[in-house]
């Protein structure tokens, strides 16, 4: 680990791409893809998710299961032609699923501005428990 801390430093860029595939990652983008507030008050539930990069037309959210995901894709960049690229990780995409209960899909709302997913959540509502009475025969 010594070693790899003191060639973290190194400037040389096809040793840096070429390495990089036979050492620990120091930046692991699915460490920091999708960094998510939770706050909850007495009607429910605020993510505050960050995308930073992202347009709101390319992230998706569902509700299934009493899981809402979001998910959401970059899609590449045309090639020019004019040159090679050695390393892409700016075309990603990335999914992360919440866990809420049995919601309704109508009452949850979302918005998205400066880079930061706002989705608003109901609490699960309580339901009921019905009991009967067993007639004994």
């Amino acid at each position: 680990m010594k070693n790899e801390v003191s060639n973290f430093r190194r400037h040389d860029l096809f040793d840096e791409a070429f390495d990089s595939f036979f050492r620990p990652t120091f930046f692991n983008l699915d460490d920091t893809a999708m960094r998510t507030d939770i706050r909850e008050d007495k009607n429910g539930y605020t993510l505050e998710i960050e995308m930073p990069g992202y347009n709101k037309d390319n992230i998706n959210i569902s509700l299934e299961n009493g899981y809402v995901t979001v998910s959401a894709k970059k899609a590449e960049r045309e090639d020019d032609g004019k040159s090679v690229y050695l390393r892409r990780e700016r075309s990603v995409s990335c999914s992360r699923s919440y866990y809420i209960g049995d919601v309704e899909e109508s009452e949850v709302k979302a918005k998205f501005d400066n880079g930061v997913l706002t989705v608003l959540l109901p609490k699960e509502k309580e339901k009921a428990v019905a009991s009967h009475n067993i007639q004994i025969q």
